[in-house]
């Protein structure tokens, strides 16, 4: 196996879900690592927010993330060999109000890795632009749509559920020459 310190973002979250997995731990990388993995690291994040399926409790966590050289500090669990470090944010594993229903994997020579689909990333995204003013998460958003195929009328139909349809409908063009390369939506 390739040395931790040597491992990309993609590596290193598919070698920390492979052994989370193996030992119990069902859990789904969302956020900003996501969307490095969606872009081909066009965006770089250093911090893999991992969201359980099913909570664990962090006595558990720590004790398998050990396993594979982890340490905990504060809220996060650090690896001494890499930059990237892993984080559990509270579940439920949704989006905005959502729960998450469909997840991709991929296989990395590291193991296999288990995230958001690229729709559900951008909607992750654009939770955090909706409720939190957040506009780099809206670029993250529209990076993915440019580097992925993403369902854009389930974007707009997921927005309207938060209550978000005019904010929406306001960002809608921006999207459009991304998602149009892939013939997704019908414009």
């Amino acid at each position: 196996m390739k040395p931790v310190a040597e491992m990309t973002l993609g590596e290193f979250a598919a070698f920390v879900s492979s052994h989370l997995d193996k030992n119990g731990v069902n859990a789904v990388l969302s956020g900003g690592a996501a969307v490095s993995i969606h872009t081909g690291s066009r965006y770089q994040s250093f911090d893999l927010d991992f969201v359980e399926r099913v909570p664990s409790k962090r006595r558990q966590l720590k004790e398998v993330l050990s396993q594979i050289g982890f340490v905990e500090k504060a809220r996060y669990f650090e690896h001494p060999e890499s930059e990237f470090f892993v984080d559990f944010p509270a579940g439920p594993l949704a989006v905005g109000r959502e729960p998450v229903k469909d997840v991709e994997e991929l296989v990395f020579p590291t193991g296999r890795l288990t995230l958001l689909s690229p729709t559900d990333c951008v909607k992750d995204r654009l939770a955090a632009y909706y409720h939190w003013d957040d506009n780099q998460s809206l670029d993250q958003a529209l990076l993915v749509a440019e580097c992925k195929p993403v369902d854009l009328e389930e974007v707009c139909r997921w927005s309207a559920a938060e209550g978000k349809n005019s904010e929406f409908d306001r960002i809608r063009d921006r999207f459009l020459p991304a998602i149009g390369k892939y013939k997704r939506i019908q414009t």
